[in-house]
């Protein structure tokens, strides 16, 4: 068993806000009137000292308050020493984030252009609860959690990350899907004067990036929405302010800076799955026993490493995590459905 989880809550602008978006939005809102103060019983400590070689970051005074009251360690590795936390600068300055240049160090260097306040973000589809919403009216209604998960990146690298973050199944309950809705699909921001990468004539992707979940993906305990890593706000180059965490899937599955997530009937078409159908599918799941075309997923890189201590490791199926999800691809042919 790797990790040891809580048991999931049950629970469950523009400018001038037009009258439906105000009333859904009171809607959105309202049902979880009374959730914090159980939540905040939960088994709340404080954050360690591990975090305090970490820059601090300039966020709002309302995420400073969420992240104050976060539950602390909600999810952990069940072998630390195996798992032990990537460095801070390590995993804020090794990303994919093409949105900022295809090099690993490109989102650092340029993501300050973005502004991630404010910000909004557009629940729509097959829900009955739908609208536009601040960041603060989206995450203020559910309990941040820290929850420390692999990141697992399809080119065959990995680092161990804490997340802070909501439940993606919380905001989903609250939005009141139809019997329609069977995925969700996620849209990241489109600007290409604040993303370099979306006017770079080596941009083959069709912007916006697009990534998908099937429904029961998304309700399942594990799936997280981030808003900060490390005791702190995402930086920039993580995907601030807000992104998808999907701890058994491949990296390019974990979205950023989303500003739209909608309820739908059809399966969406992923951005790279579009791009090249043959190595990227739908699912994404990690697993060793399937390789990339061009390269094996048996093992990875395991990072921080170096010339000298390359830290291969072997992957595990669903990424460590199978004891909590394999039950979601039963009778399914993985390497089919990859």
């Amino acid at each position: 068993m790797l990790i040891k989880i809580a048991k999931p809550s049950d629970l469950r602008e523009s400018d001038v806000t037009p009258e439906s978006i105000y009333l859904s939005r009171r809607r959105f809102l309202g049902g979880v009137a009374g959730v914090g103060a159980g939540l905040a019983l939960s088994g709340r400590v404080k954050a360690s000292e591990d975090y305090s070689d970490v820059p601090s970051g300039d966020a709002p005074a309302w995420l400073d308050d969420k992240i104050s009251q976060t539950r602390w360690r909600a999810v952990t590795p069940a072998d630390p020493n195996k798992d032990a936390l990537a460095p801070f600068d390590d995993a804020s300055g090794y990303n994919n984030f093409y949105e900022f240049g295809t090099g690993k160090s490109d989102p650092a260097k340029r993501a300050g252009s973005l502004q991630t306040e404010p910000w909004s973000v557009v629940v729509d589809g097959e829900v009955n609860n739908g609208g536009r919403f601040t960041l603060e009216d989206f995450a203020s209604p559910s309990q941040f959690e820290e929850r420390i998960y692999r990141l697992r990146c399809v080119e065959a690298w990995s680092m161990v990350i804490p997340w802070l973050g909501i439940s993606l199944s919380e905001v989903i309950r609250r939005a009141d899907p139809t019997s329609k809705a069977k995925y969700v699909r996620f849209e990241t921001l489109v600007d290409p004067e604040q993303m370099p990468g979306q006017r770079s004539s080596f941009a083959l992707i069709d912007w916006p990036y697009v990534e998908g979940l099937r429904l029961d993906e998304a309700m399942h305990p594990l799936t997280i929405l981030a808003l900060g890593m490390y005791g702190r706000e995402l930086p920039n180059q993580n995907g601030a302010p807000l992104r998808l965490v999907v701890p058994w899937k491949y990296g390019f599955k974990s979205i950023k800076s989303i500003v739209r997530i909608s309820l739908v009937e059809e399966q969406p078409v992923n951005s790279w799955q579009l791009l090249a159908p043959n190595e990227y599918g739908f699912y994404a799941n990690v697993n060793p026993e399937v390789d990339h075309p061009r390269w094996s997923q048996a093992t990875e890189r395991r990072l921080p490493n170096s010339l000298f201590s390359p830290n291969n490791i072997d992957t595990r199926m669903f990424n460590g995590y199978a004891d909590e999800v394999a039950e979601l691809y039963a009778g399914m042919d993985l390497s089919v459905h990859y």
